[in-house]
Order: C-alpha cells, then structure tokens, then sequence
C-alpha cells in the first residue's frame, strides 16, 4: 500500500523523491518475498543457499536500478528547474513510515535472532533502511512546502542513492549471505 500510494503520490506531485521512496517499497516487498521464498526451502541446504544469492541479487540489481533512475531525473529537474507540486500525501506517508519502520525491523530483527536466521535479520536492516529514506523524503518535501525550495525534492532524492547503491552493491556481490 505504501508503495502504490508513494508511487502515485509522487507522480501526481511530480515529487523524484516521493516515487522513489515508493518503489524502493516494492524493492522491499520483493525482498520480504524472497525471504519466504528461502524460508520455505530451508530444509534443503542447497536449494536455500541457491535462493539465498538469487534473492540478494535480483534486490541488488533492484537497487542500483533504481538509484540509476533516481540520478538522471533528478538531473533532469534540477537542469530544468522543475519544482514538484506540494504532497500533504507524501509528508503523511513519510511521517507513517518513520513512526512504524523502526518497529518492524526491530520485531524482524528479534524474531530473526529467536529462530537463528541470517536472512530475517538482514531483512530487518532492510527495513531499517527504509527509515532513513523515509527522514529524507520527509525532509526535503517539508522544505518544499515551508521554505518553497523548488530544489530540495530533487537533492533529498539524490541524498537517497548513496545507500541504495551501497545496498545494491552489496547485495549483487553476496554480502550479508550467510551460505
């Protein structure tokens, strides 16, 4: 829900930074699927760590696609000067996800240290990352709305990419993969 809503949102507002924080949700759900996907072969050590580096992989490429996006429309905006409309959407997403993020990846996180799991625990730092997406998005669009700084949508999206390239590298080359 929170992607779709992010997504849409952020088109409509024309907000870089509202829809990739929206499809880094998806980027998350597809990481929360794999993490099910590799639960439910644990019992075959092979087929679960085969699933294990799929997994980390296709989320990996997920990211750095999306950072790659990220960068050139913000570019584009910037270049163009392209002030994005105004999301009380957006800020309220945002705010939601600061307050119930940090929550859901401490229970992953407990969770994933109750039944021995590597990969619930380093879905909890994806989900932890989200947090940190969710301060910027808050950020630069409450800058946007209070300040009218047509530009602060655009840098608070490039402020996202540093960690979603490092979470993207990471996952391609297999850190945090406990096979």
């Amino acid at each position: 829900m929170e992607g779709l809503l992010s997504v849409g949102a952020g088109f409509a507002a024309g907000s870089i930074a509202l829809v990739g924080f929206g499809l880094d949700s998806f980027i998350e759900v597809a990481s929360g699927s794999a993490l099910l996907w590799r639960m439910k072969l644990d019992r075959n050590v092979q087929q679960r760590e085969r699933a294990e580096r799929i997994s980390l992989r296709v989320v990996g490429f997920c990211f750095l696609a999306l950072a790659a996006y990220i960068v050139v429309d913000s570019a584009l905006s910037l270049i163009q000067r392209h002030s994005p409309e105004r999301s009380v959407i957006g800020i309220a997403i945002g705010v939601a996800s600061l307050v119930v993020m940090p929550l859901l990846a401490g229970a992953k996180r407990r969770l994933g240290a109750a039944i021995n799991s590597a990969a619930m625990i380093a879905d909890s730092k994806q989900t932890q990352f989200c947090t940190y997406l969710s301060a910027i998005l808050v950020g630069g669009l409450l800058l946007n709305v209070s300040m009218g700084w047509w530009w602060s949508d655009s840098v608070a999206a490039l402020l996202m990419v540093p960690i979603m390239v490092n979470e993207g590298v990471s996952a391609v080359r297999g850190n945090g993969c406990p096979c």
